[in-house]
Protein backbone atom coordinates (compact mmCIF):
# COMPACT_ATOMS: atom_id res chain seq x y z
CA UNK A 1 0.00 0.00 0.00
CA UNK A 2 1.40 3.40 -0.98
CA UNK A 3 1.38 6.27 1.43
CA UNK A 4 1.06 9.96 0.54
CA UNK A 5 4.11 12.09 1.18
CA UNK A 6 1.97 15.13 2.00
CA UNK A 7 0.59 15.35 5.57
CA UNK A 8 -3.22 15.29 5.73
CA UNK A 9 -3.56 17.96 8.42
CA UNK A 10 -1.54 20.58 10.23
CA UNK A 11 -1.51 18.46 13.38
CA UNK A 12 0.15 15.68 11.39
CA UNK A 13 2.46 18.25 9.86
CA UNK A 14 3.64 19.30 13.28
CA UNK A 15 4.62 15.69 14.03
CA UNK A 16 6.39 15.17 10.72
CA UNK A 17 7.85 18.67 10.51
CA UNK A 18 6.30 19.30 7.08
CA UNK A 19 3.44 21.54 5.92
CA UNK A 20 1.30 21.35 2.79
CA UNK A 21 2.89 24.58 1.56
CA UNK A 22 6.36 23.13 1.99
CA UNK A 23 5.27 19.99 0.17
CA UNK A 24 4.48 21.79 -3.05
CA UNK A 25 1.18 23.58 -2.27
CA UNK A 26 -0.03 26.13 -4.82
CA UNK A 27 0.13 29.09 -2.43
CA UNK A 28 3.88 28.65 -1.98
CA UNK A 29 4.47 29.01 -5.72
CA UNK A 30 2.69 32.36 -5.98
CA UNK A 31 5.22 35.20 -6.18
CA UNK A 32 4.86 37.55 -3.26
CA UNK A 33 6.23 41.01 -2.72
CA UNK A 34 7.36 42.71 0.43
CA UNK A 35 5.33 41.91 3.50
CA UNK A 36 4.12 38.62 2.02
CA UNK A 37 1.53 40.29 -0.25
CA UNK A 38 0.66 38.88 -3.63
CA UNK A 39 2.04 40.69 -6.64
CA UNK A 40 -0.20 42.99 -8.69
CA UNK A 41 -0.20 40.61 -11.67
CA UNK A 42 -1.35 37.68 -9.54
CA UNK A 43 -4.11 39.73 -7.92
CA UNK A 44 -5.21 41.04 -11.32
CA UNK A 45 -5.39 37.53 -12.78
CA UNK A 46 -7.32 36.35 -9.73
CA UNK A 47 -9.86 39.22 -9.77
CA UNK A 48 -10.03 39.99 -13.51
CA UNK A 49 -13.64 38.78 -13.75
CA UNK A 50 -14.78 41.14 -11.00
CA UNK A 51 -12.77 43.97 -12.55
CA UNK A 52 -14.44 43.44 -15.92
CA UNK A 53 -17.87 43.43 -14.26
CA UNK A 54 -17.22 46.78 -12.55
CA UNK A 55 -15.60 48.37 -15.61
CA UNK A 56 -18.90 49.76 -17.10
CA UNK A 57 -19.76 51.44 -13.79
CA UNK A 58 -16.25 52.90 -13.55
CA UNK A 59 -16.54 54.26 -17.10
CA UNK A 60 -19.91 55.86 -16.30
CA UNK A 61 -18.45 57.55 -13.23
CA UNK A 62 -15.43 58.68 -15.21
CA UNK A 63 -17.42 60.17 -18.09
CA UNK A 64 -20.33 61.72 -16.21
CA UNK A 65 -18.79 62.53 -12.79
CA UNK A 66 -15.02 62.88 -12.73
CA UNK A 67 -14.31 64.42 -16.14
CA UNK A 68 -17.02 67.12 -15.64
CA UNK A 69 -15.28 68.05 -12.37
CA UNK A 70 -12.62 69.67 -14.57
CA UNK A 71 -15.28 72.22 -15.52
CA UNK A 72 -14.90 73.79 -12.06
CA UNK A 73 -12.01 75.72 -13.56
CA UNK A 74 -14.56 78.29 -14.80
CA UNK A 75 -15.02 79.35 -11.15
CA UNK A 76 -11.64 81.08 -11.48
CA UNK A 77 -12.52 82.73 -14.80
CA UNK A 78 -14.97 85.16 -16.31
CA UNK A 79 -16.38 82.40 -18.47
CA UNK A 80 -18.20 83.39 -21.64
CA UNK A 81 -19.64 80.43 -23.62
CA UNK A 82 -20.18 82.65 -26.67
CA UNK A 83 -16.49 83.17 -27.32
CA UNK A 84 -16.46 79.97 -29.37
CA UNK A 85 -18.81 77.29 -30.64
CA UNK A 86 -16.59 74.78 -28.86
CA UNK A 87 -17.05 74.84 -25.09
CA UNK A 88 -13.48 73.67 -24.44
CA UNK A 89 -12.09 76.48 -26.61
CA UNK A 90 -14.35 78.96 -24.80
CA UNK A 91 -12.81 77.87 -21.50
CA UNK A 92 -9.30 78.43 -22.89
CA UNK A 93 -10.19 81.87 -24.24
CA UNK A 94 -12.02 83.12 -21.13
CA UNK A 95 -9.99 85.54 -18.99
CA UNK A 96 -8.75 84.45 -15.56
CA UNK A 97 -10.07 86.35 -12.55
CA UNK A 98 -8.56 84.36 -9.67
CA UNK A 99 -10.77 84.37 -6.57
CA UNK A 100 -12.96 87.25 -7.73
CA UNK A 101 -16.04 85.03 -8.17
CA UNK A 102 -15.64 83.65 -4.65
CA UNK A 103 -15.44 87.19 -3.28
CA UNK A 104 -18.72 88.02 -5.05
CA UNK A 105 -20.36 84.93 -3.57
CA UNK A 106 -19.32 85.72 0.01
CA UNK A 107 -20.47 89.33 -0.34
CA UNK A 108 -23.92 88.37 -1.65
CA UNK A 109 -26.59 88.42 1.07
CA UNK A 110 -28.81 86.17 -1.05
CA UNK A 111 -26.16 83.46 -0.86
CA UNK A 112 -26.11 83.53 2.94
CA UNK A 113 -29.90 83.49 3.01
CA UNK A 114 -29.81 80.34 0.85
CA UNK A 115 -27.24 78.82 3.23
CA UNK A 116 -29.50 79.60 6.18
CA UNK A 117 -32.54 77.99 4.52
CA UNK A 118 -30.44 74.96 3.58
CA UNK A 119 -29.25 74.29 7.11
CA UNK A 120 -32.71 74.94 8.61
CA UNK A 121 -34.22 72.35 6.28
CA UNK A 122 -31.37 69.92 6.97
CA UNK A 123 -31.70 70.04 10.76
CA UNK A 124 -35.48 69.84 10.53
CA UNK A 125 -35.31 66.80 8.26
CA UNK A 126 -32.64 65.22 10.46
CA UNK A 127 -34.88 65.51 13.52
CA UNK A 128 -38.26 64.74 11.94
CA UNK A 129 -37.38 62.49 8.99
CA UNK A 130 -34.39 60.39 10.03
CA UNK A 131 -36.02 58.56 13.01
CA UNK A 132 -39.17 57.67 11.03
CA UNK A 133 -37.69 54.74 9.01
CA UNK A 134 -36.18 53.26 12.18
CA UNK A 135 -39.48 53.39 14.05
CA UNK A 136 -41.46 52.02 11.11
CA UNK A 137 -38.94 49.21 10.59
CA UNK A 138 -39.27 48.21 14.26
CA UNK A 139 -43.06 48.34 13.94
CA UNK A 140 -43.14 46.19 10.79
CA UNK A 141 -40.63 43.73 12.24
CA UNK A 142 -42.92 43.19 15.24
CA UNK A 143 -45.79 42.06 12.99
CA UNK A 144 -46.18 38.30 13.34
CA UNK A 145 -47.88 37.43 10.05
CA UNK A 146 -45.42 37.48 7.11
CA UNK A 147 -48.12 38.37 4.57
CA UNK A 148 -49.25 41.43 6.53
CA UNK A 149 -45.63 42.45 6.97
CA UNK A 150 -44.94 42.14 3.24
CA UNK A 151 -48.03 44.16 2.29
CA UNK A 152 -47.20 46.94 4.76
CA UNK A 153 -43.62 47.05 3.54
CA UNK A 154 -44.71 47.26 -0.12
CA UNK A 155 -47.25 50.01 0.55
CA UNK A 156 -44.71 52.14 2.41
CA UNK A 157 -42.00 51.56 -0.20
CA UNK A 158 -44.20 52.40 -3.22
CA UNK A 159 -43.95 56.25 -2.99
CA UNK A 160 -40.17 55.97 -3.34
CA UNK A 161 -40.70 55.31 -7.07
CA UNK A 162 -42.86 58.41 -7.55
CA UNK A 163 -41.32 61.46 -9.17
CA UNK A 164 -41.30 64.74 -7.28
CA UNK A 165 -43.79 66.12 -9.78
CA UNK A 166 -46.26 63.44 -8.77
CA UNK A 167 -45.53 63.89 -5.05
CA UNK A 168 -46.11 67.65 -5.20
CA UNK A 169 -49.28 67.09 -7.23
CA UNK A 170 -50.66 64.65 -4.66
CA UNK A 171 -50.00 67.10 -1.82
CA UNK A 172 -51.55 69.90 -3.87
CA UNK A 173 -54.72 67.88 -4.41
CA UNK A 174 -54.95 67.13 -0.68
CA UNK A 175 -53.58 70.22 1.12
CA UNK A 176 -53.87 72.93 -1.55
CA UNK A 177 -56.43 75.74 -1.67
CA UNK A 178 -58.58 73.68 -4.05
CA UNK A 179 -57.70 70.38 -2.39
CA UNK A 180 -59.94 67.82 -0.78
CA UNK A 181 -59.51 69.07 2.79
CA UNK A 182 -60.09 72.75 1.90
CA UNK A 183 -63.19 71.93 -0.15
CA UNK A 184 -64.61 69.79 2.65
CA UNK A 185 -64.11 72.59 5.16
CA UNK A 186 -65.84 75.11 2.87
CA UNK A 187 -68.82 72.81 2.48
CA UNK A 188 -69.20 72.84 6.27
CA UNK A 189 -68.99 76.61 6.63
CA UNK A 190 -65.26 77.08 7.24
CA UNK A 191 -63.04 79.40 5.24
CA UNK A 192 -60.61 76.66 4.25
CA UNK A 193 -56.84 76.95 4.00
CA UNK A 194 -53.95 76.60 1.55
CA UNK A 195 -50.86 74.99 3.06
CA UNK A 196 -49.06 74.77 -0.28
CA UNK A 197 -48.63 78.57 -0.55
CA UNK A 198 -47.87 79.37 3.10
CA UNK A 199 -44.18 80.37 3.45
CA UNK A 200 -44.31 80.03 7.24
CA UNK A 201 -44.93 76.28 7.24
CA UNK A 202 -43.21 75.49 3.96
CA UNK A 203 -40.23 73.83 5.66
CA UNK A 204 -42.56 71.44 7.49
CA UNK A 205 -44.40 70.73 4.25
CA UNK A 206 -41.14 69.84 2.49
CA UNK A 207 -40.19 67.52 5.35
CA UNK A 208 -43.59 65.80 5.26
CA UNK A 209 -43.21 65.24 1.50
CA UNK A 210 -39.78 63.69 2.01
CA UNK A 211 -41.05 61.42 4.79
CA UNK A 212 -43.91 60.19 2.63
CA UNK A 213 -41.69 59.59 -0.40
CA UNK A 214 -38.41 58.22 0.98
CA UNK A 215 -39.19 56.64 4.35
CA UNK A 216 -39.89 53.32 2.62
CA UNK A 217 -36.34 53.09 1.31
CA UNK A 218 -34.95 53.50 4.82
CA UNK A 219 -37.35 50.82 6.07
CA UNK A 220 -35.85 48.32 3.61
CA UNK A 221 -32.34 49.05 4.86
CA UNK A 222 -33.20 48.72 8.53
CA UNK A 223 -35.30 45.59 8.00
CA UNK A 224 -32.31 43.98 6.28
CA UNK A 225 -30.19 44.80 9.33
CA UNK A 226 -32.86 43.37 11.65
CA UNK A 227 -32.99 40.15 9.61
CA UNK A 228 -29.32 39.51 10.41
CA UNK A 229 -29.96 39.39 14.18
CA UNK A 230 -30.00 35.72 15.35
CA UNK A 231 -33.25 34.57 16.91
CA UNK A 232 -31.22 32.79 19.59
CA UNK A 233 -30.42 36.14 21.18
CA UNK A 234 -34.09 37.02 21.57
CA UNK A 235 -34.90 33.54 22.88
CA UNK A 236 -32.06 33.64 25.40
CA UNK A 237 -33.09 37.11 26.57
CA UNK A 238 -36.71 35.99 26.91
CA UNK A 239 -35.66 32.98 28.97
CA UNK A 240 -33.70 35.32 31.26
CA UNK A 241 -36.86 37.31 31.87
CA UNK A 242 -36.24 40.26 29.53
CA UNK A 243 -39.41 41.89 28.28
CA UNK A 244 -40.05 43.30 24.82
CA UNK A 245 -38.68 46.74 25.66
CA UNK A 246 -35.48 45.36 27.18
CA UNK A 247 -34.96 43.04 24.20
CA UNK A 248 -35.40 45.99 21.85
CA UNK A 249 -33.03 48.18 23.85
CA UNK A 250 -30.27 45.61 24.39
CA UNK A 251 -30.51 43.53 21.18
CA UNK A 252 -32.40 45.30 18.39
CA UNK A 253 -31.02 48.82 18.69
CA UNK A 254 -27.35 47.69 19.06
CA UNK A 255 -27.84 45.65 15.87
CA UNK A 256 -29.12 48.74 14.05
CA UNK A 257 -26.44 51.07 15.39
CA UNK A 258 -23.84 50.45 12.61
CA UNK A 259 -26.46 51.05 9.91
CA UNK A 260 -27.77 54.14 11.70
CA UNK A 261 -24.23 55.52 11.99
CA UNK A 262 -23.51 54.89 8.30
CA UNK A 263 -26.75 56.48 7.08
CA UNK A 264 -26.27 59.39 9.46
CA UNK A 265 -22.80 60.07 8.05
CA UNK A 266 -24.18 59.96 4.51
CA UNK A 267 -27.06 62.21 5.50
CA UNK A 268 -24.71 64.76 7.05
CA UNK A 269 -22.58 64.66 3.91
CA UNK A 270 -25.72 65.39 1.92
CA UNK A 271 -26.73 68.22 4.26
CA UNK A 272 -26.35 70.93 1.62
CA UNK A 273 -28.50 68.99 -0.87
CA UNK A 274 -32.02 69.13 0.51
CA UNK A 275 -34.03 68.46 -2.63
CA UNK A 276 -33.38 70.52 -5.75
CA UNK A 277 -36.30 69.36 -7.87
CA UNK A 278 -38.72 69.29 -4.94
CA UNK A 279 -37.98 72.90 -3.99
CA UNK A 280 -37.73 74.21 -7.53
CA UNK A 281 -41.23 72.95 -8.30
CA UNK A 282 -42.64 74.90 -5.34
CA UNK A 283 -40.37 77.94 -5.43
CA UNK A 284 -42.84 80.13 -7.28
CA UNK A 285 -45.75 79.23 -4.98
CA UNK A 286 -44.08 80.31 -1.72
CA UNK A 287 -41.41 82.69 -3.02
CA UNK A 288 -37.61 82.54 -2.95
CA UNK A 289 -37.39 83.74 0.66
CA UNK A 290 -38.82 80.42 1.87
CA UNK A 291 -37.73 78.02 -0.88
CA UNK A 292 -34.29 79.28 -1.91
CA UNK A 293 -31.53 76.80 -0.99
CA UNK A 294 -28.01 76.38 -2.32
CA UNK A 295 -29.00 74.09 -5.18
CA UNK A 296 -31.74 76.39 -6.46
CA UNK A 297 -29.47 79.40 -5.89
CA UNK A 298 -26.75 77.88 -8.08
CA UNK A 299 -29.29 76.88 -10.74
CA UNK A 300 -30.94 80.30 -10.80
CA UNK A 301 -27.67 82.19 -11.19
CA UNK A 302 -26.04 79.72 -13.54
CA UNK A 303 -28.89 78.69 -15.85
CA UNK A 304 -31.40 81.53 -15.64
CA UNK A 305 -28.98 84.43 -15.26
CA UNK A 306 -26.21 82.68 -17.25
CA UNK A 307 -23.56 83.80 -14.76
CA UNK A 308 -21.71 80.52 -15.10
CA UNK A 309 -18.50 81.44 -13.27
CA UNK A 310 -20.40 82.82 -10.29
CA UNK A 311 -22.60 79.71 -10.07
CA UNK A 312 -19.56 77.43 -10.40
CA UNK A 313 -17.87 79.23 -7.50
CA UNK A 314 -20.97 78.84 -5.32
CA UNK A 315 -21.24 75.17 -6.26
CA UNK A 316 -17.56 74.59 -5.51
CA UNK A 317 -17.98 76.14 -2.06
CA UNK A 318 -20.90 73.81 -1.45
CA UNK A 319 -18.83 70.77 -2.49
CA UNK A 320 -15.93 71.67 -0.20
CA UNK A 321 -18.24 72.22 2.78
CA UNK A 322 -20.05 68.93 2.03
CA UNK A 323 -16.76 67.02 1.93
CA UNK A 324 -15.73 68.59 5.24
CA UNK A 325 -19.01 67.54 6.83
CA UNK A 326 -18.51 63.95 5.64
CA UNK A 327 -15.02 63.79 7.13
CA UNK A 328 -16.17 65.28 10.44
CA UNK A 329 -19.21 63.00 10.69
CA UNK A 330 -17.11 59.95 9.84
CA UNK A 331 -14.61 60.93 12.54
CA UNK A 332 -17.46 61.16 15.06
CA UNK A 333 -18.62 57.69 13.96
CA UNK A 334 -15.10 56.34 14.62
CA UNK A 335 -15.12 57.91 18.09
CA UNK A 336 -18.42 56.11 18.74
CA UNK A 337 -16.81 52.80 17.79
CA UNK A 338 -18.49 52.48 14.38
CA UNK A 339 -16.89 52.06 10.97
CA UNK A 340 -18.74 54.84 9.17
CA UNK A 341 -18.13 55.27 5.46
CA UNK A 342 -14.53 54.06 5.63
CA UNK A 343 -12.27 52.53 8.25
CA UNK A 344 -9.62 54.37 10.19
Amino acid sequence: MSHSTVPRSRSEARTTGRTPEASGGGAAREPRGRGGKLSFRIRFRRDRTLILMTLPAVLLLLVFIYIPILGNVVAFQDYDPYLSDNGFVAVLQSPWTGFEQFRRVFEDSAFWHAVQNTFVLFFLQLVLYFPVPVLLALLIDSVVRPRVRAVAQAVMYLPHFFSWVLVVTVFQQVFGGAGIIAQTLREHGHSGFDIMTDPGIFKYLVTAQMVWKDAGWGIIVFLAALASVPDDLYEAAAMDGAGRRRRMWHITLPALRPVIALLLVLRVGDALTVGFEQLLLQRQAVGPDAAEVLDTYVWWNGIRNQDFSYAAAAGLIKGVVGLTLVLVANKVAHLMGEQGVYKK
